[in-house]
């Protein structure tokens, strides 16, 4: 089986744009998250969201193409250039290399910002004046991926996958089997999402799935804390440049860590809530074990999906001590939402790039906020402060609303 490395990180979150500013923000326990900005939200429950902050997409597309690409595009048009330029292989492939190289790269909602001004436009304008021509190209999920290959010349295969907030994971792991049956030699894969919106988080307020925190939105996002009333929405994007072993090695491509393992699994049981005792994750971790052919014991991080709702992290926490048994207890685990909040469909691209981070870094991330131990949720959640710790081996979790769960496993490129 060929061998898959990560090469290239490119990240817009609600804690920075780009490597350096997000692994900073993960240092120091910095919050994204802040009251909503982006429409009039005092009569919604929450008003509070992770915003990106400071984002001027023209600094990096050209100022008419703005207006004709919904933010989400935005978001992922930015981080494939960031990714792209990390890795060190051309803004433009060619030839053969363009041949082999394509673009999984999803979202969970898609274009919704847009759909809603786009409404508002035709019941003010009408049918002859309220729509643009570009209004589906600027919504449809696959313009992801697509405004990504028209702009770096990848022609290899480009899609979407859309799986809720399991999609980014969904999309690296299936990008990491492209390359391993010799489709391609480079992949550029992960999630966008932009959904700070009226219809998203009217939507989750009125499923009670969101944080009402409105009077402490910092301290919102508290994963596995006892007193977690519910998610915080946020956006932004995680892309990463996967690529075959000797190719990166024939370039002389810096590593960040080698993909080993991929796994999805559907609980089939319900269309918002785990399955009980997370059965369907504890198949999704067994799995990806298997496939990465490591034991238990080899995991030293899991980066968690940890949302800071009541149902998922306990859930969570028992299918990690049904899979790992003693070894739940020695292992770290933490969840970066409590300072990004919940980019839905990005959430896995971002999650995997700071997996790599950490291994490559030999720092795990912190879970803030966490204060009020939960008697459900009693593992090593690395409490508010980074931890510097050398693993050879990380595990990170993304599930979704339809039953939908994928795992990656990383580990430590050797230079073998």
């Amino acid at each position: 089986m060929r061998r898959v490395v990560i090469t290239g990180i490119g990240l817009v979150t609600p804690i920075g744009i780009g490597v350096d500013e997000n692994w900073q923000s993960l240092l120091t326990g910095r919050s994204g998250i802040g009251p909503i900005t982006q429409f009039d939200c005092s009569q919604m429950a929450t008003r509070f969201a992770g915003e990106v902050k400071d984002f001027d997409p023209t600094r990096w597309i050209d100022k008419r193409e703005v207006k004709t690409i919904d933010r989400f595009l935005q978001f992922a048009v930015v981080a494939g250039k960031l990714a792209l330029e990390d890795s060190g292989l051309p803004p433009k492939l060619e030839g053969d290399d363009a041949e082999r190289a394509g673009c999984y790269v999803g979202a969970g909602l898609g274009g919704i910002i847009n759909i809603e001004k786009t409404h508002l436009a035709y019941l003010e304008k009408g049918a002859r004046h309220g729509f643009s021509p570009y209004f589906v190209p600027g919504i449809i999920v696959n313009l992801a991926p697509g405004q990504l290959s028209i702009r770096h010349n990848l022609r290899g295969p480009c899609l979407s996958h859309v799986s809720a907030c399991s999609t980014g994971a969904h999309s690296i792991g299936e990008a990491m089997r492209a390359i391993q049956h010799d489709t391609c030699d480079v992949m550029v894969a992960g999630g966008c999402e932009a959904t700070v919106s009226v219809l998203a988080v009217g939507g989750f307020n009125a499923a009670r799935a969101l944080s009402t925190r409105n009077e402490d939105p910092q301290r919102a996002s508290r994963p596995f804390d006892s007193e977690r009333d519910g998610f915080v929405i946020a956006e932004g994007a995680g892309v990463l440049v996967l690529e075959e072993l000797a190719h990166a090695k024939r370039r002389g491509a810096r590593i960040y860590a080698e993909l080993k393992g991929y796994a999805a699994t559907a609980d089939a049981h319900h269309i918002t809530a785990p399955a009980p005792e997370g059965e369907g994750a504890q198949r999704c971790m067994r799995l990806v074990l298997r496939d990465a052919k490591l034991p238990p014991e080899a995991i030293g991080y899991i980066n968690a999906h940890g949302t800071s709702t009541k149902f998922n992290d306990a859930s969570e926490s028992f299918a990690v001590k049904k899979v790992f048994g003693d070894h739940a207890y020695k292992l770290a685990m933490s969840s970066t939402k409590s300072m990004t909040g919940h980019t839905l469909g990005a959430a896995g691209g971002i999650e995997t790039a700071y997996s790599a981070l950490a291994l490559s870094r030999n720092v795990l991330p912190p879970t803030t906020n966490y204060e009020n131990p939960d008697p459900e949720c009693d593992l090593d959640y690395i409490p508010n402060q980074p931890r510097e710790l050398r693993v050879e081996a990380v595990l990170s979790n993304s599930f979704g609303f339809g039953g939908t769960n994928a795992a990656l496993v990383l580990t430590r490129y050797r230079g073998d």
